[in-house]
């Protein structure tokens, strides 16, 4: 039976008592407050459900990973990259990307990028947790990406293209500034023919969660109770190379 999370504070199950089938799912319910999403992320977990079903969180095995020294810049993408007129942002309308990453999904089966999602990644966004990258071309919004950032990890969440390669320009920023400024790992959580076309691969559950344990031992909160608690979060350094107005150099 799968476990319910009822805890007034984030306790979740071991990670790898989660299913096989479906891959990775290992609870329902608990809440989408900076405390329960943080912890999760600490421990490899994240949360992905649809509209009308309670909270589900999961922790697949294997877990797609990328190394951003492993991203496969093409050289089609290169030459976009040096004549496309793309302009990278970062951070300036965070609410708006998540609404583009969700929109597409729209016409089809709907979104798991529900309302309730939006407000709880818009407040990590506020608390300087939640990050995104637009990516402009004649001052029109062409793609973006928007995921979450502790130390030397992104934890990538949603991407979204309206021409032709607007989500690998920006892909192609966020893997530059992270293989030059300390970046280690952006994780992909499930596997994709598409990710894995762009170099990512798959790691074991277990290998995974040791890179977090490695990588992001101090994560913690300033107190007990989920509604006073401060999320402590290493800073993502790599991120001002992103912030910079002149970052186009990352990719030249």
């Amino acid at each position: 039976m799968l476990p319910w999370l009822s805890s007034p504070t984030p306790v979740f199950p071991p990670p790898d008592s989660a299913l096989d089938a479906p891959n990775g799912l290992l609870a329902a319910g608990g809440e989408l407050t900076p405390h329960w999403l943080v912890s999760a992320y600490r421990h490899g977990i994240f949360p992905w459900y649809s509209n009308g079903d309670p909270i589900l969180w999961w922790s697949p095995s294997p877990r797609m990973v990328l190394k951003p020294e492993a991203f496969k810049q093409r050289r089609s993408l290169t030459k976009r990259l040096r004549h496309g007129g793309f302009r990278v942002t970062l951070n300036q309308d965070f609410p708006g990307i998540m609404r583009a990453c969700a929109a597409p999904r729209d016409a089809e089966d709907g979104t798991w990028i529900t309302a309730e999602m939006h407000a709880a990644y818009c407040r990590l966004h506020r608390l300087g947790i939640a990050h995104s990258l637009a990516v402009y071309q004649d001052d029109a919004l062409v793609g973006g990406l928007y995921g979450v950032a502790m130390g030397p990890v992104f934890f990538g969440e949603s991407m979204f293209s309206l021409r032709p390669d607007g989500s690998k320009v920006a892909l192609a920023y966020l893997t530059a500034a992270m293989r030059t400024h300390g970046g280690k790992l952006i994780d992909c959580q499930m596997h994709t023919p598409h990710l894995e076309n762009l170099g990512a691969t798959t790691i074991a559950r277990s290998t995974f969660l040791d890179y977090l344990e490695t990588w992001l031992p101090d994560v913690g909160f300033s107190a007990p109770d989920d509604n006073t608690a401060t999320p402590h979060v290493p800073k993502a350094e790599w991120l001002d190379a992103l912030a910079d107005d002149d970052n186009a150099r990352l990719v030249r």
